[in-house]
């Protein structure tokens, strides 16, 4: 019996030894976004949400603004500075966040583009423990500009003589162990992290392009997580057993920006008759697989204060776009293409293929515009192309989708899009001073009345004389091995919430 027993107890404890051996303790995640160095104004967007890196203001899932590296914030009775009272906190290489860290960082963050170079800034300095931002002018969005992604707080020593950021030192609960530009990291958990340690031992990102290559490593589980699914890779995996899908609703867009100064473009009445020709419920339905995506207007109803459901919707037909366009002189010509005196109506969208359905929708734009006389020639390209073109002015139509949540409260992303000279995601050469006065007025103040009637003002605006039409409001699609606990697809996509993650037994 003994013998028996003890053969028993060796299989046991043998099967419970590989089974703890084969236990994982890290995560491997793909998405199509490569990282093209260590800069923060470029690449903070990924090493936020790998937790590497810290934003001194965060939010909760629901825009809430929540401490993040600043315990709290007051800004003065004036409105022309504000007092920022930093938590306890080390950096990855040991080093004691400090107010000078963060003053340094934050200035170079405002000489960047980006949201924190149009706040009306006018000194960052640091004071015992507290940072201090002084302004021009009233800023009340301030905090929210700070959750944005180009913020993030690298270390000192991260940066060489110039401000020239050399290595990804951060305060996050992992660190990282290595960098491959522009395809890979990997991390692992950092254990003097100010707040409650991650309980994954680390975690790999690797940048993969192709949306069908990213399906099939989740399918196959060569990824645990895998963000940004074509639609025909999220309904596939939905059938397979050891991957769960989830599809989330967040603030982004998917736009037509459009050269206001384009001879084409140039009207208002052009644009309507862009806009009027695109069959947004049927790219909603047959492209997105979201019939309910399809735009009625610029913001979803997500983001509640800048949602006019008063806005007439915006709508399809072909026929009174083919009108308005009569109506400026374009006639159809001997290949059905629209012509005035002796040129044709001949366009190049730009769009990139990061986001798979960004090509699919340019060929139905293609299609549907080539229905009341336009040419249009799609490129697909690197999504850098948009603003190049944008500053060059080279540009005349491009698609893309723009996040209208990544300063939490949309003002920022507004103020950087229609304000004066407009901005690389947002209108160009489109001129509406008096918009780009009322966004100014929006930001100054976080909260008043005159500030929602501002807001009604710049959304009419923008929907009557349309520098960007939107297409579609975005959903966005996860992939997640079945094993792994704790996944909560962030609206905001501001983290992958690696922290909270673990894997059952």
């Amino acid at each position: 019996m003994f013998p028996k027993l003890l053969i028993a107890l060796a299989i046991g404890i043998t099967t419970t030894t590989l089974h703890a051996a084969d236990a994982r303790t890290d995560i491997r995640i793909a998405t199509p976004w490569e990282i093209s160095g260590s800069d923060p104004a470029t690449d903070g967007f990924i090493f936020l949400r790998m937790g590497v890196m810290e934003t001194l203001v965060s939010t909760d899932a629901n825009g809430t603004l929540q401490p993040g590296l600043a315990l709290s914030w007051q800004a003065a009775e004036d409105g022309l500075s504000w007092r920022f009272t930093l938590r306890k906190a080390t950096f990855h290489d040991g080093s004691v966040l400090s107010s000078g860290d963060v003053a340094e960082a934050l200035t170079r963050a405002a000489d960047n583009p980006g949201p924190l170079n149009d706040a009306p800034i006018s000194q960052i300095s640091a004071d015992g423990d507290d940072v201090i931002v002084t302004l021009d002018s009233p800023y009340g969005i301030l905090p929210a500009v700070l959750t944005h992604s180009s913020t993030v707080i690298p270390a000192s020593t991260s940066a060489d003589e110039t401000g020239e950021s050399l290595n990804l030192i951060g305060t996050g609960p992992f660190k990282v162990d290595s960098l491959s530009v522009p395809q890979s990291m990997t991390t692992s958990r950092y254990e003097d992290y100010w707040g409650e340690p991650a309980k994954l031992s680390g975690a790999s990102y690797l940048a993969v392009k192709r949306a069908e290559t990213r399906a099939l490593m989740a399918e196959s589980g060569d990824a645990d997580m895998v963000h940004t699914l074509d639609p025909s890779g999220y309904r596939r995996l939905g059938d397979v057993d050891s991957v769960q899908v989830q599809s989330v609703a967040i603030p982004r867009v998917m736009l037509l920006k459009m050269n206001a100064a384009h001879p084409l473009l140039d009207t208002p009445t052009a644009r309507r008759a862009l806009s009027l020709a695109i069959d947004r419920e049927g790219i909603a339905a047959g492209i997105m697989r979201a019939p309910e995506s399809a735009a009625t207007q610029l913001f979803p109803p997500a983001l509640q204060q800048w949602y006019d459901k008063t806005l007439p919707a915006l709508q399809y037909s072909p026929e009174k776009a083919s009108e308005m366009l009569a109506s400026l002189g374009w006639t159809p010509g001997e290949d059905g293409i629209l012509v005035r005196e002796g040129e044709r109506f001949s366009l190049t969208l730009r769009t990139f293929p990061d986001r798979p359905e960004l090509p699919l929708v340019g060929a139905a734009l293609q299609d549907q515009w080539r229905q009341i006389g336009i040419e249009l020639e799609v490129s697909v390209s690197n999504f850098s192309e948009i603003p190049a073109g944008h500053q060059d002015g080279t540009l005349a139509v491009a698609l893309y989708a723009r996040n209208y949540a990544s300063t939490v409260d949309p003002t920022g992303a507004v103020q950087s899009d229609f304000g004066v000279g407009g901005g690389d995601w947002g209108a160009m050469n489109w001129q509406a001073p008096e918009v780009a006065e009322a966004v100014s007025t929006i930001a100054a103040s976080a909260e008043s009345k005159e500030r929602h009637e501002l807001i009604r003002q710049v959304i009419t605006q923008i929907h009557e004389d349309l520098p960007v039409a939107p297409v579609v409001w975005y959903q966005h699609t996860v992939a997640t091995a079945k094993g792994l606990q704790g996944v909560v697809v962030d609206p905001l996509e501001r983290t992958y919430g690696l922290q909270a993650l673990s894997w059952s037994e």
